[in-house]
């Protein structure tokens, strides 16, 4: 099956002069130099003991390529734009050459899968390459997903399929322009061998074309790292594993010290806040949000079977192994998030002494949460604040007919923006721009157009109390609203495409998502809601953790 090739920018030596060849980049492993890692280095699936990391190569591919390359990535990283898609940088980011400086590993962690304690997991199919200092002085580790089999595959085969790599690349970019805190994604690498999987458990494997996404953040580390060692007992790699992340990430902070770990953990606590309402106020539903997926940073991590919401659900989740108990659907994330907080301070009292401080720091996670969402509810709502029972009952009326009658969230906020505001408008110009939001006919009916536009009156009047200029309002209100989101049915346009050679989609996608929030009329054709065909195609709808 024939796969892309990346289109070509400038020459090397037309690029910007902030970036040079990935061959000349200098590479360090401080998390390697300052922990322990496994002295067993045979590559065989095993449990490990008094070690944070296994050392291990990534398995060489029959013909990597690269099929995708997020330009702003590299200038971060200051590593030029590859000159072919079958260079150096295919062959680094496929896993058949590691350059001086890299010494590859994969991490030792554990969670709680869907509630439940799952003991040793790790990195059953990333492979950290490396660190290096960016453009920005900040450190970055380089991270290979689909890179082959760790001592953490357990029975698995360490791989990847397009489609699965396809989302993560695109959604990490899509995300970082959203204001989403994330990881990051700097190549997409197509490996010529075939990946068999059961997209959804049910008996019907089958052949895909395999590929290997190189993924970038300061660090990869996550709440199950700090599991494991408190499950095992291993209190002082513990220790080793907090003094690492703090000096490294949270210097800030001071020296690590009891009175410090608990600073270090109220402000993972805030980050994960933050990190939450973003995901609330664009729509996005991570789809599987076990501890082991949970970054130290309050970074998204883990791109998996996650998906925006189309008509408003707070029950809809896009994983179909949470089709049955929907614990990780939109309307739980806040609360997931602070029961995953609550593991991680399990896992660090020892370091502490007295969970009585974690418990008073696990605070900061429902105000800042509750601040933040009430604040970002205020500019998708073009109101100045959200204050008192009657702007709750507002906001609470508008979800709910939202909810009523299938209505897309993304185009209901962008479309809210341009509501006549003034008292005598009639109803059907008050409905108009969000008509592109609902998905039936159910939505035209008298009934409920007459309910919509008495609730559009009651919006109207209040933002009217305000007082605040048209434009402002409407600047603001876009700014909070993203026009572009990455729906499920668009990346599997991408995925289709790219399967038969064709970059054109993704590369397009990939621009507009650059500039959510700006109209771009020339690509409205990218905001529609999910067509029909797609309300229960795979890969549009549900996904599985497969890939």
């Amino acid at each position: 099956m024939p796969l892309a090739t990346a289109t070509q920018r400038a020459p090397a030596a037309e690029q910007d002069a902030g970036t040079i060849a990935l061959t000349d980049v200098s590479f360090e492993n401080t998390l390697a130099a300052a922990l322990p890692g496994d002295p067993v280095l045979d590559n065989r699936p095993r449990q490990v003991r008094h070690a944070a990391y296994s050392r291990v190569e990534p398995t060489p591919v029959r013909e990597p390529r690269i099929l995708a390359w997020a330009d702003a990535v590299g200038d971060l990283l200051g590593i030029a734009r590859p000159e072919s898609p079958l260079g150096i940088e295919a062959q680094v980011f496929g896993g058949n050459k590691v350059l001086p400086g890299m010494k590859p590993y994969a991490a030792r962690y554990g969670g709680h899968q869907f509630g439940h304690w799952a003991g040793q997991l790790g990195d059953g199919r990333a492979i950290t390459l490396g660190e290096t200092i960016g453009a920005d002085g900040g450190r970055y580790e380089l991270q290979l997903k689909g890179a082959g089999r760790t001592p953490y595959s357990r029975t698995a085969d360490g791989r990847a399929v397009l489609r699965s790599s396809v989302r993560e690349f695109m959604c990490s970019e899509a995300m970082h322009y959203l204001g989403v805190p994330t990881t990051r994604a700097l190549a997409l690498v197509g490996t010529g061998e075939a990946v068999v999987r059961d997209m959804f458990y049910d008996g019907n494997a089958a052949p895909e074309p395999g590929a290997i996404v190189c993924r970038v953040a300061p660090t990869f580390v996550r709440f199950g790292n700090f599991q494991i060692l408190a499950a095992q007992q291993e209190p002082d790699l513990l220790k080793r594993l907090a003094d690492y992340v703090i000096t490294t990430h949270y210097a800030e902070l001071g020296a690590p010290s009891p009175e410090v770990y608990t600073r270090w953990f109220e402000e993972i606590c805030r980050r994960t806040a933050l990190m939450v309402a973003e995901w609330m106020r664009v729509g996005f539903v991570h789809g599987v949000m076990n501890t082991d997926n949970m970054s130290i940073l309050g970074l998204t991590i883990d791109y998996g079977p996650y998906g925006w919401l189309e008509g408003y659900e707070p029950g809809w989740t896009p994983n179909t192994t949470d089709a049955q108990g929907r614990r990780y659907c939109y309307g739980n994330q806040p609360q997931i998030a602070l029961w995953n907080l609550v593991q991680l301070a399990n896992a660090l009292i020892a370091l502490v002494g007295d969970k009585a401080p974690l418990e008073q720091a696990l605070a900061a996670y429902g105000e800042t949460y509750t601040r933040e969402w009430r604040r970002m509810l205020g500019e998708k709502f073009g109101i100045e604040a959200i204050e008192g029972d009657e702007d709750d009952k507002l906001v609470n009326d508008g979800f709910e007919l939202m909810q009523d009658v299938e209505t897309d969230m993304t185009l209901f906020f962008r479309g809210l923006a341009r509501v006549p505001l003034a008292a005598d408008a009639d109803n059907a110009a008050m409905v108009e721009p969000l008509r592109r939001a609902f998905y039936t006919d159910e939505a035209l009916e008298p009934e409920h157009l007459s309910r919509m536009a008495q609730w559009l009156r009651r919006y109207a009047a209040r933002v009217r109390t305000d007082g605040a200029a048209p434009e402002a309002r409407v600047a603001r209100m876009n700014r909070a609203n993203p026009k572009y989101v990455l729906r499920n049915y668009l990346a599997q346009l991408a995925i289709d495409a790219l399967e038969l050679g064709d970059a054109s989609v993704i590369e397009r996608l990939m621009r507009v998502l650059e500039r959510p929030y700006d109209e771009q009329p020339e690509n409205d054709d990218l905001a529609d809601k999910r067509p029909e065909w797609a309300r229960n195609r795979p890969g549009c709808s549900a996904l599985s953790c497969s890939s």
